[in-house]
This record gives C-alpha cells, structure tokens and sequence, in this order.
C-alpha cells in the first residue's frame, strides 16, 4: 500500500509543478526557465524540511513516501532542467545555461541545506 502515498502525492505534485512554473514562467519576459528553477528550488526546500523532521522524529516514513517521494519527486524535474538547459545552449544563450547549472545547483542545494536545519529546528 505504500504505492498509493507515493501516487497520491504525485497526483499533486504534478499538476503542481506544471502550474507553478506557469505562472512563474509567465511573469518573466525572458529566456532563463525561471518556472522549473523555482520549482526546483522549492522541491528541495520541501524535501530538505521533511528530512529535518524525519531525522528529528517528527515525521513517519509514511510521510516521507507522501511528500518526499511522491510530492517533490513530481513537482522538481531534472529532466525539463536538463532539456531547457540544452535548448538554451543550442539557442546560442549559452550564458543563460550556464547560470542554469550553476543557479539551479546552488539553489537546490542550498534551500535544501535550509530546510533540514529549519526542520532539525522546529522538531529537534
């Protein structure tokens, strides 16, 4: 039964990382894919949160199949980053792709080292 926490939660995480990076997309007259560099960014924020809390006690592996797995496994993509990174490239803005790489990584790393220090936080 664990399958259907995963399910359920990439039933929101999907059409949730598709809206976001919408509207995002939408607010920024620009090439760089602000829309999947947020989406990113906030999926490992989340995740980092969750794992703060799980490592705190707080949060059960059921949980953590709910939103870590099945939420921020559908709602960041590595694989529309790894596309719009090469279409960038091959559109001749290579300097966008590498602020691409470089943005995407240090955001997600970073928002994930934060989120687990505020969950380590507010459940240690």
């Amino acid at each position: 039964m664990n399958w259907l926490l995963v399910v359920a939660g990439a039933v929101v995480g999907a059409p949730l990382r598709f809206l976001t990076d919408r509207y995002v997309q939408s607010r920024h007259d620009t090439v760089f894919p602000w829309g999947t560099f947020a989406v990113n960014a906030g999926g490992s924020l989340i995740l980092g949160l969750l794992t703060g809390a799980v490592t705190a006690g707080a949060a059960s592996s059921q949980l953590q199949l709910l939103l870590g797995t099945g939420l921020c496994g559908a709602l960041s993509t590595y694989s529309t980053f790894s596309y719009e990174t090469l279409r960038l490239a091959a559109d001749g803005a290579r300097g966008y792709a590498v602020a691409n790489v470089a943005g995407s990584v240090l955001a997600g790393l970073a928002a994930a080292f934060a989120g687990v220090a505020a969950g380590q936080a507010l459940w240690g």
